[in-house]
């Protein structure tokens, strides 16, 4: 949640700037205007909301947006190696057809970087989604309460000859055994359970994938993160 410092005496607007005319208005992309004593300056929100270490996921997981993650995620951690960065997720996970490993860039750059990932669902985190929510700082997994959490099996399909069909899908079954893998060690499940929730779709609310291990509180508005603070770890 972006919360002004105290003593920031900054005012803040919001406009629209249509990032492709010829597109339609789901193009908008909010501008915040910055108003202070030396003057104006305006930011596309993402932009801002990096300001304030908050770092956005709302959309299915594809090689742009992973390297666009990947990248706020190292340049925060270069910034500031003791602040906490906080990663919301409202995503459907990886696309149909799509790859695994732009989600898996993410999860990795994740593991790697300094400061502690809170990581916060709203919406939906479905699929390797909801591998990037359980693989933030230990304590600091979180949800809002009326979102949807999906685990299972990563899509695949081939075509062509038998040979080029037998290597896709043995890739599909290895990306398989180590997504169940990382999740029975982020949930603290066994893999065994892991697999067989997995094998079809596993839904679960809030309070369910809390209790799976897949993060660790459900918060609401009261004990929503302040942007820029580091988060007590939930014991």
């Amino acid at each position: 949640m972006l919360v002004p410092q105290p003593g920031n005496h900054q005012i803040y607007s919001m406009s629209y700037t249509n990032v492709n005319s010829q597109k339609s208005s789901s193009n908008l992309l909010p501008m915040v205007v910055e108003q202070s004593g030396v003057g104006e300056r305006a930011f596309d929100i993402y932009s801002r909301l990096l300001r304030e270490r908050i770092v956005f996921l709302g959309t299915p997981i594809e090689d742009e947006v992973s390297n666009s993650i990947i990248a706020q995620l190292l340049f925060l951690d270069s910034e500031d190696s003791e602040r906490d960065i906080q990663l919301y997720i409202n995503s459907p996970g990886i696309p149909p057809g799509g790859f695994v490993t732009p989600a898996m860039a993410i999860y990795d750059t994740i593991q790697q970087i300094r400061p502690d990932v809170v990581t916060i669902c709203f919406g939906a985190a479905a699929g390797l989604a909801a591998l990037l929510l359980a693989a933030g700082t230990p304590g600091k997994r979180m949800s809002l309460p009326d979102s949807r959490l999906l685990i299972h099996q990563p899509f695949g399909g081939a075509q062509g000859q038998a040979a080029d069909i037998e290597i896709r899908a043995k890739e599909i079954i290895y990306h398989k055994s180590m997504m169940n893998q990382l999740l029975a060690e982020h949930t603290g499940q066994s893999l065994e359970k892991i697999e067989a929730d997995s094998e079809r779709n596993f839904y679960m609310s809030a309070e369910e994938a809390k209790n799976y291990g897949l993060i660790d509180q459900v918060i609401s508005r009261q004990n929503i993160p302040t942007a820029g603070e580091n988060v007590t770890i939930l014991k």
